[in-house]
C-alpha cells in the first residue's frame, strides 16, 4: 500500500521561534544579494532549509505552512519519502547519460507512462503520443513552437494576453503576462499574435477580424493556450472556450498546443487540466509538478506530428535518469490518491474562501479547479488592488503562511497535493486573521 503523505518530524502548523527574518536568514540574504542576479523576483525574506509535506522550515528553525509548493512544483509535497528513495536509488546507479544519444530504462518507462495517459485519440496499434523530454516549462514550450512550425510548414502563431509560457526567446514571445518580462529584449520571435483569453468574444475577434484582415488562417501553425491561465491570475475560461479553439484548429489545419506546465500533473483534480473540458489537443507541454522538484519538462504530441528528423531538436540534460526516476515515482503517487485529494481539498478550500468573500468585501469569490485556486484583493470600489494583495501576502509570511500572487491582484493557492483538511482549515483561519487586521 502506497503512502500518500510523508513521515513528518516538523509540526503540521506554523511555528515561529525568532523574529523574521532570523539571524541566520539575514546573513544568507546579505550574501545572496551581493552575488546573485537582480532579475530574481524575491518577495518576503524566506530562507528555506528543509521541507516535509506541506511544511517548510527556514534556516533559523521557523516552520511555515506552504501554499506555494515552489510555484506549483512539489506536487507530492516536500521530500516525499518514496520520491526521495527513487532519487537516491537511481543516483547510486547512474546520474547522467544523455538521452539524446543513448538509451536508459527510466526514460523509456516515463515516456510509456505519459504516452499511455495522454488525452489524444486512440489509434489501433500505435501509442497515443510521442514524448520529448526537456529541463523546464520554457524549454517545453520552445520545443512545441518549433515542432508546430516544422510540422505545418507555417510561421504564424496565436497566443493569449495574460499568458505565461517562459522567459527564453520563443517562450517569451508567446508570453503576454507583464511588460517587464519583454522590455529591453527585442526583437522577439516574429509571427506571434496575442488576443484576450478565455472568452468567446476573443475568439469572435480572431475569426471575424484577424483572420479576415491581417492573419490568414492558412498561415497559422498553432494556437497556444493554457487550460487555466496561471501567471495571468488563475483564470478559468468560459464554457466552450477550449472546444471552440479545437473547432477553429480543425477547420483551418492549425495545431492546438496546450500548456499544462502549471495546471497539469494532477493539480486540478485531473492528470491533465484540459480533460475537464473533454478536448483533445495536438500537443501538450509539461514541467513543474512532473518530477516533484527535480528539473524536468516534456512535450507530448500525437505520434504523427513528431516527425522531425534526428538532430533537429535535442537536449543534453532533458530526461536525465534521476529526474525521470523522480517523475515515475511522482506519477505513481498521483494516481494512488493525490489527484483525488487535490479535487477534495480544492473543494474544501474554495468553500472556505467563499465564506471569507462573503464576510470581507475586499476578497473576491474564489475561482479555479482542484488545488489551482485564486481570489482577487479589491479596493473600496471593487477594483483589483495590487498593493493590498502584495501587503497581505507579505503579512501572511510573518504569521507563518507562505502565499504567492499572480495576475493583477490575485492570491494563488497551489499547495502540495498532499495537503489535508486540517491544514486547509489552518490556512483559512490565518487568512481570516489577516483580513481582520489588514482591511
Amino acid at each position: 500500500m502506497l503512502s500518500l503523505s510523508t513521515d513528518r518530524s516538523l509540526p503540521r502548523v506554523p511555528r515561529l521561534t525568532t523574529a523574521l527574518p532570523g539571524p541566520r536568514a539575514r546573513t544568507v540574504i546579505e550574501r545572496d544579494r551581493a552575488v546573485t542576479s537582480p532579475s530574481y523576483t524575491r518577495g518576503y525574506p524566506l530562507v528555506a532549509a528543509r521541507g516535509e509535506g506541506c511544511m517548510l522550515e527556514d534556516v533559523d528553525g521557523n516552520v511555515f505552512l506552504d501554499l506555494t509548493a515552489g510555484i506549483a512544483v512539489t506536487a507530492t509535497g516536500h521530500a516525499h519519502p518514496q520520491v526521495v528513495q527513487a532519487i537516491q536509488e537511481q543516483a547510486a546507479r547512474l546520474l547522467h547519460m544523455s538521452g539524446t544519444d543513448f538509451y536508459y530504462e527510466p526514460m523509456a518507462d516515463l515516456a510509456e507512462s505519459l504516452a499511455a495517459r495522454a488525452p489524444f485519440p486512440v489509434v489501433a496499434g500505435a501509442p497515443r503520443a510521442r514524448v520529448f523530454f526537456s529541463n523546464s516549462g520554457a524549454e517545453s514550450n520552445e520545443g512545441a513552437l518549433k515542432l508546430a512550425r516544422y510540422y505545418t510548414g507555417r510561421q504564424q502563431v496565436v497566443a493569449f494576453l495574460g499568458a505565461f509560457h517562459g522567459r527564453t526567446f520563443g517562450a517569451m514571445s508567446l508570453t503576454g503576462s507583464k511588460a517587464v518580462q519583454r522590455k529591453g529584449f527585442g526583437p522577439l520571435v516574429p509571427g506571434i499574435s496575442h488576443i484576450p483569453y478565455g472568452t468567446h468574444a476573443a475568439l469572435d475577434h480572431l475569426e471575424q477580424r484577424l483572420f479576415a484582415t491581417v492573419l490568414p488562417p492558412e498561415e497559422v501553425a498553432a494556437i497556444v493556450v493554457e487550460p487555466i491561465q496561471g501567471e495571468g491570475g488563475y483564470i478559468v475560461p468560459e464554457d466552450g472556450f477550449h472546444a471552440r479553439i479545437r473547432q477553429i484548429c480543425d477547420r483551418h489545419g492549425i495545431l492546438m498546443v496546450v500548456d499544462e506546465v502549471q495546471a497539469g500533473m494532477g493539480r486540478t483534480g485531473r492528470l491533465f487540466a484540459i480533460e475537464h473540458w473533454g478536448v483533445e489537443p495536438d500537443i501538450i507541454t509539461l514541467a513543474k509538478g512532473i518530477a516533484s522538484g527535480l528539473p524536468l519538462g516534456a512535450i507530448l504530441a500525437r505520434p504523427h506530428l513528431m516527425s522531425w528528423p534526428p538532430g533537429s531538436h535535442a537536449t543534453t540534460f532533458g530526461g536525465n535518469p534521476v529526474a525521470c526516476a523522480a517523475a515515475n515515482a511522482t506519477l505513481v503517487l498521483l494516481e494512488a490518491g493525490l489527484i483525488e485529494n487535490a479535487q477534495r481539498m480544492g473543494s474544501l478550500l474554495q468553500a472556505g474562501l467563499a465564506e471569507l468573500a462573503v464576510r470581507f468585501a475586499r476578497i473576491s469569490p474564489p475561482r479555479g479547479k482542484g488545488l489551482m485556486v485564486a481570489v482577487d484583493l479589491l479596493d473600496k470600489n471593487g477594483q483589483p488592488d495590487r498593493e493590498l494583495r502584495d501587503h497581505l501576502v507579505d503579512c501572511a509570511f510573518y504569521k507563518g503562511l507562505l502565499l504567492l500572487g499572480c495576475g493583477k491582484a490575485a492570491i494563488r493557492f497551489c499547495p502540495p497535493l498532499v495537503i489535508d483538511a486540517d491544514q486547509i482549515r489552518t490556512a483559512l483561519d490565518l487568512l481570516r486573521q489577516l483580513a481582520e487586521e489588514v482591511f
